[in-house]
């Protein structure tokens, strides 16, 4: 299986855009991975901006996934 190069930029307003990326061999590995980096903002960065968020993007630059570091509970 041939790895692929995903990109993982950062939102919130202006975009911080990731010019290296990491390899994985599936897109639900590339999720995984941002599931991952958005849970380590959340815990150790002290952002607290309620849009920021993690874009996946995949070598053809199309967004595959957007996952939030701060998810909206539902009350």
């Amino acid at each position: 299986m041939a790895l692929q190069t995903f990109y993982f930029d950062i939102k919130d307003g202006v975009p911080i855009r990731d010019r290296i990326g990491k390899r994985f061999a599936l897109n639900a590995e590339a999720v995984d991975h941002s599931k991952r980096l958005a849970a380590r903002f959340r815990n150790e960065s002290g952002h607290d901006e309620p849009d920021l968020s993690i874009s996946v993007l995949d070598e053809t630059g199309c967004e595959i996934h957007r996952e939030l570091v701060h998810p909206m509970v539902p009350t």
